[in-house]
């Protein structure tokens, strides 16, 4: 009696300590490459992006002080980095693009535009390609883009 009880209990033990560890084990790789990444794009500790924001596999990040914006996307098949320097940008949009006659939303964008020469650029935020599962993601990353725009379209005001 007391040994089968002993190896269920451990069977189960198992059963839970496993998947936590490897989520534990994900966790602790992905935040080492954020840091990895910021510190590349701190520019010799520059920029110091403070402000930083995950959800879905997105990381954002701010720098308010030294106007510095880092945008990591890991949905995709190789992780995509995009920086930009705020001190160049004049305004900054979020560009929702929607299917012919439908209101369903294909891509949401940064558009920045640059003081100089007029330049636009644009830095793809959601795409519906990397839904893994098809607009489950939407929702929750259109809110967040939107709070996202303004923070930046306010720190380059300021």
């Amino acid at each position: 009696m007391d040994t089968s009880v002993t190896i269920i209990g451990l069977a189960l033990t198992f059963i839970i300590a496993i998947p936590l560890f490897y989520v534990i084990r994900s966790n602790s790789i992905n935040k080492t490459k954020i840091k990895n990444i910021k510190t590349k794009f701190s520019q010799n500790n520059h920029f110091t992006f403070e402000l930083t924001e995950t959800q879905n596999k997105k990381v954002l990040a701010l720098d308010e002080k030294n106007k510095g914006f880092l945008l990591i996307d890991f949905n995709a098949k190789e992780e995509v980095v995009s920086f930009v320097d705020l001190n160049t940008i004049q305004s900054c949009k979020l560009i929702p693009t929607t299917e012919n006659n439908s209101d369903t939303i294909l891509k949401i964008e940064f558009e920045f535009q640059y003081k100089e020469a007029k330049k636009i650029e644009s830095i793809s935020f959601y795409k519906i390609e990397n839904d893994q599962i098809g607009q489950v993601c939407l929702y929750e990353d259109h809110q967040l883009a939107k709070k996202w725009a303004k923070m930046i379209q306010d720190c380059i005001t300021v």
